[in-house]
């Protein structure tokens, strides 16, 4: 099987999602999937990451090159963005699925490592704007501010380690998109 993560901004979120979804996959078929991050072309924000022509755009490119396909974009606060998300599932069928994080991919990465006692999950999880509040101070507080993805590629293959715990933690985005790829694998 290969996927083809397509995120809003590859250029950060290519080093949270390829070892996250690699991870996931490993744990969910049993086995290494090809994961490849969509970085041609560059969207450069959820409204261009939204827009069916964008996605049509990409598939075409990469037609006959992946099983699957995966939208992952981030939530923002955007109540209504899961119907969106639904919406375009269905525009292209079945080999592809859309996801967004609660409320930035961020979290997905705090979810699976140990943070500050004086942190609680219900806050990191309730926050829109997780990556100012907690991820970049996690980064400074680590003193990643200047490795790979601005910290990420180093704590997201951490916390890719951990994935049933990011699965709990995040049941409503992660779990969930975990969920429709293990029926995806477990089917003929």
């Amino acid at each position: 099987m290969n996927a083809l993560i397509i995120p809003e901004d590859f250029r950060k979120d290519q080093y949270i999602l390829k070892p996250l979804f690699t991870r996931l996959f490993r744990r969910l078929v049993g086995r290494s999937v090809q994961v490849d991050v969509c970085v041609d072309p560059l969207l450069g924000g959820v409204t261009e990451a939204l827009k069916s022509e964008r996605i049509a755009e990409i598939m075409e490119a990469n037609r006959n090159m992946y099983d699957l396909y995966i939208l992952c974009v981030d939530r923002d606060g955007v109540v209504g963005r899961r119907q969106r998300l639904d919406d375009i599932q269905r525009e292209f069928g079945p080999t592809f699925l859309a996801e967004n994080a609660w409320e930035e991919l961020e979290t997905w990465v705090l979810a699976g490592l140990d943070l500050p006692r004086e942190w609680r999950w219900t806050d990191v999880r309730a926050e829109i704007h997780v990556k100012e509040r907690f991820f970049e101070r996690l980064v400074d507080l680590r003193g990643l501010a200047d490795s790979t993805g601005g910290g990420r590629k180093a704590l997201a293959e951490l916390a890719s380690r951990r994935i049933p715990t990011i699965r709990q933690k995040c049941p409503e985005d992660f779990d969930s998109l975990a969920q429709r790829l293990q029926s995806i694998a477990d089917s003929p």
